[in-house]
């Protein structure tokens, strides 16, 4: 049996944690980076699954592209509400 294997379970236990965390959590950029985290826990699981392709595409555009989208549209509504006073 491939030692990998007993990792499962507990990357699995993990990413409910942070998926749970990202439901409750009180600022959305904390939202946005434990939602990078799943998606970089999917692409290891991915990868210990032996789907190397599709864990690099995970990685890529689901922790990487997604949340530097997440993000830059935050930091412009921001700037937007800060210029406006609606804060």
């Amino acid at each position: 049996m491939n030692p990998c294997e007993f990792c499962i379970p507990f990357i699995i236990l993990l990413t409910w944690i942070a998926a749970v965390y990202v439901i409750f959590a009180k600022k959305i950029m904390h939202a946005v980076i434990v939602t990078g985290f799943v998606s970089l826990i999917a692409s290891v699981l991915f990868l210990l699954m032996k789907a190397p392709d599709v864990a690099l595409t995970e990685a890529s555009i689901g922790a990487g592209l997604t949340i530097a989208i997440f993000v830059f549209a935050i930091r412009k509504i921001e700037q937007k509400e800060g210029k406006d006073g609606k804060r």
